[in-house]
Order: structure tokens, then C-alpha cells, then sequence
């Protein structure tokens, strides 16, 4: 910057290898300090459309006066006083503040013990496959395998074969 001030920003420009709007840009910043060149945040103050503490304090009364509403009720009700934003932004405002509803626990899962069969048959395993016709001589004849397993002599293969 205070070779750009004392020589000008065509011959810095051209020192440095940038571009002259690039000199200009940062000697708007330059103050004579090394501070004003620091990064900038670029994020806006405020959303034009954001919730307005009136509308979050309407939202906050009515969640505490109606924890068990669902957010379709809140929405329409919240609607009737003057709420006009969408039902998605409402929910989104929810979660923000921390209101979004009652979550349920949800039940631990004991599993069902196995029921073991008590005699053979009672649980059989159907397979249907459907012969292709490279295997059949006529081809009007559709043919179908059928193979049945029962359960009982799988798992337990020790069981004698008269059972």
C-alpha cells in the first residue's frame, strides 16, 4: 500500500503482478494500518425475512400454553393471530429454539424365542423354479420344480432318520 502511494497504483500493480482493480480494492480498505487489511466477515447483520421477536414470543406463548399440539394445529393456530409464514419455517423455528415437541422413547426390542418345532412338517420351506425350456422337448409344456424342506431335519441333523 505505501508503494502504491508513493509511486501509484499502475507501477505497484505492475510490480506485484496484480491487477490494478485489485490495488484499488485494497486501498479502499487502507487506513494507514495493518488492521484495516484484516479479513472481513461478508455476513449480512440480519435476514430480510427472518422471524421478528414479536412473531418468535408469539410462537414461544402459544408452545407453552399447547405442548401436546402437533405442528399442523400450531401452525393454524398460530395462522389466526397473524402468523404468516409457512408451515416449514415454523418447524424450522422449532428446532432452533428447542420446542419441536414431546420425543418418545422408543421401546427396547426383546426378541421372541425361537419356537422349536415338536414334530416333522410343522415348518417346511416351499421353493418353486420355474424348468427352462432349453430343457423341455415339447414347447408348448411349461414345467415347474418344487423342492419342500423341512425345517426340522436342517437344523437338527442329528435326529434319526424314522422321525
Amino acid at each position: 500500500m505505501k508503494y502504491a502511494e508513493k509511486y501509484g497504483v499502475g507501477r505497484a500493480s505492475r510490480k506485484h503482478n496484480r491487477a490494478r482493480s485489485y490495488i484499488y480494492f485494497w486501498k479502499g480498505r487502507w487506513d494507514g494500518t495493518v488492521q484495516s487489511l484484516a479479513c472481513q466477515s461478508r455476513r449480512p447483520h440480519h435476514h430480510p425475512n427472518e422471524h421478528t421477536p414479536e412473531k418468535l414470543k408469539l410462537i414461544r406463548d402459544m408452545r407453552r400454553r399447547n405442548p401436546e399440539l402437533g405442528l399442523p394445529e400450531l401452525w393454524h393456530r398460530l395462522k389466526k393471530r397473524g402468523y404468516t409464514r409457512r408451515p416449514e419455517s415454523l418447524f424450522r423455528v422449532l428446532r432452533r429454539l428447542g420446542l419441536s415437541g414431546v420425543v418418545q422413547e422408543k421401546l427396547a426390542y426383546k426378541p421372541k424365542p425361537y419356537q422349536q418345532m415338536t414334530y416333522p412338517g410343522q415348518r417346511v420351506q416351499i421353493d418353486v423354479k420355474l424348468v427352462p425350456k432349453a430343457c423341455i422337448t415339447d414347447p408348448e409344456l411349461r414345467l415347474f420344480q418344487y423342492t419342500a424342506i423341512d425345517e426340522r431335519r436342517v437344523l437338527s441333523p442329528a435326529l434319526p432318520l424314522g422321525l
